[in-house]
């Protein structure tokens, strides 16, 4: 518990494939300043591997993906004030992280999600990976419309409100969504970039599957919380954004896959995010449209 009475809880996800990243990653979350009363780790259709006493340990029988399984962690989280989501690749590399986790929501009681930074082994931030759409500067902090899903924290008690990861998702877009709502409730978000993950460097479009997702989930994202007249504005400008951007053809195909099962699945319940909240994202320099 820290010292002036949050108790922080950390959820990782781990698919057995990072075994030493993993150890390294929870050493890191060890040497904290101020200790996590909790630590889960979900295995997602693996066996557990060998994890210290201090680690609870979750075993899946299949891969629930990222929404499922972090959904899994909540069930075990659910007693604390912050739920920390870290993945199992990156690196807690200073030992102050929680401590100023711990500062930023005791400071402000509306504070809902903070998202960190997220920097590979030479210091660089990916541009997708700075949360706003000027993304010039990874080292400007502040309100934001988006975070980190390699590294934020969640307060449970907007969690409670707002409810947990939306399992149709699997993973791609489940941040936004967690945030969309998060928004439409009245809570803050902040990009604090002086919490720092470090990570290896990725490329997100590794495979068919991610373009089929990603698609799908966008129309979720629209059908879900979009007020009528916005939804054909952010499919059209994400359609036009993926073919001017895409050079892949097969991702384009499994682009457009997607974007068609988003329509004709379940996505879960539809509430329209309020026109406070249209007006308060493009405020904070990303209105719902793209």
């Amino acid at each position: 518990m820290g010292s002036v009475g949050l108790k922080l809880g950390v959820a990782v996800l781990t698919m057995g494939t990072r075994p030493k990243e993993l150890a390294e990653l929870l050493a890191s979350v060890e040497m904290q300043t101020v200790p996590a009363a909790k630590v889960v780790v979900v295995a997602q259709g693996c066996p557990l591997p060998e994890l210290p006493a201090w680690v609870e340990g979750v075993e899946l029988a299949e891969n629930l993906g990222v929404t499922g399984g972090r959904n899994v962690a909540l069930e075990h989280l659910r007693d604390v004030d912050v739920v920390i989501d870290l993945d199992d690749d990156g690196l807690l590399v200073a030992d102050d992280v929680f401590a100023r986790i711990e500062a930023l929501y005791e400071a402000d009681p509306r504070l809902g999600i903070v998202s960190f930074r997220i920097a590979d082994e030479t210091g660089l931030t990916q541009r997708r990976h700075v949360p706003r759409l000027r993304a010039g500067d990874p080292r400007r902090g502040g309100e934001v419309t988006s975070f980190l899903g390699g590294g934020h924290g969640l307060s449970t008690k907007m969690l409670e409100q707002v409810g947990d990861w939306p399992d149709a998702f699997f993973f791609a877009h489940e941040e936004t969504d967690m945030a969309w709502r998060a928004l439409d409730a009245g809570w803050r978000m902040l990009y604090a970039p002086e919490l720092l993950l470090r990570h290896p460097r990725t490329s997100p479009t590794r495979h068919s599957f991610f373009y089929r997702v990603n698609a799908r989930n966008r129309v979720y994202l629209a059908r879900r919380h979009l007020p009528a007249v916005l939804v054909p504005v952010y499919l059209g400008v994400w359609v036009a954004l993926t073919v001017a951007r895409t050079r892949n053809a097969a991702g384009l195909k499994a682009w457009f896959a997607g974007f068609a099962e988003g329509w004709r699945t379940p996505c879960g319940r539809r509430k329209p995010m309020r026109w406070r909240t249209v007006w308060t994202m493009t405020r904070l320099g990303r209105p719902p449209i793209i």
